[in-house]
């Protein structure tokens, strides 16, 4: 059994994702980031750097004691790793996947991030930081599009890279992006959308960028420091 830290942002939906499309058997924590539940200790613990997602694997490979791991990216080559797959055996495959995942784990989801930022979360409204990060978000899904030339996929079949992108893509309108100037990744987007795993992962869920921010869920997400939460 596996436990699931998560709450329904792009990061925390991505490993959502990979357990249905695994079937591996998972019990979902939800962390509601905006009331500060990721600065509790036991949190904490399995996440240093009070962020979701998070794993706790009560199975885990040579068996032992429960492994716990933070950081999207990190999990998802886990459980790629300990299921066998998602992620190409062979040294060419394994590397473009991990490429694209890294890609998506460092500018993607970095930008996108920002974006969603400065144009909904912000309580004022930065013309240039709106700007810059729209025209950022633009151009890799200019890139993405470009990758998908050649294939249906990002890194050939569907793998790891292509769960870690496709919840950073779901929220584009929010993002300022129309998917019809982008043809090749409208077409991935449409085909990952479809499966089953897919529409079981979204089902009931709120991405949390459609959710309202109060100041006080504000205040608690993007006003903290080194000293905010420490413990005595």
């Amino acid at each position: 059994m596996i436990d699931l830290h998560f709450w329904p942002t792009p990061n925390g939906l991505k490993i959502k994702l990979f357990l249905e499309e695994t079937g591996l058997p998972y019990r979902p924590v939800l962390v509601d980031i905006g009331r500060g539940e990721q600065f509790r200790p036991e949190f904490l613990a399995i996440s240093p750097n009070n962020r979701i997602p998070a794993i706790v694997d009560h199975d885990p490979a040579g068996g032992g004691a429960p492994l716990s791991l933070f950081e999207s990216g990190a999990i998802l080559l886990y459980l790629a790793e300990k299921t066998g797959r998602f992620l190409p055996r062979d040294v060419r495959g394994r590397a473009l996947t991990l490429e694209w995942l890294f890609w998506q784990v460092g500018g993607l989801g970095p930008m996108a991030g920002q974006n969603g930022h400065f144009t909904r979360y912000a309580p004022e409204k930065i013309p240039y930081a709106i700007e810059r990060y729209t025209k950022e978000t633009n151009r890799l899904y200019g890139v993405l599009d470009r990758q998908l030339a050649h294939g249906e996929y990002i890194a050939g079949d569907y793998s790891i890279a292509d769960m870690a992108c496709y919840p950073w893509i779901v929220p584009h309108e929010a993002h300022g992006q129309r998917l019809e100037d982008f043809p090749r990744l409208k077409r991935w987007f449409d085909t990952i959308h479809d499966r089953p795993a897919t529409l079981r992962t979204y089902i009931d869920v709120q991405p949390s960028y459609q959710r309202p921010i109060t100041d006080e869920a504000r205040k608690v997400l993007f006003g903290q420091t080194a000293t905010s939460h420490r413990s005595p």
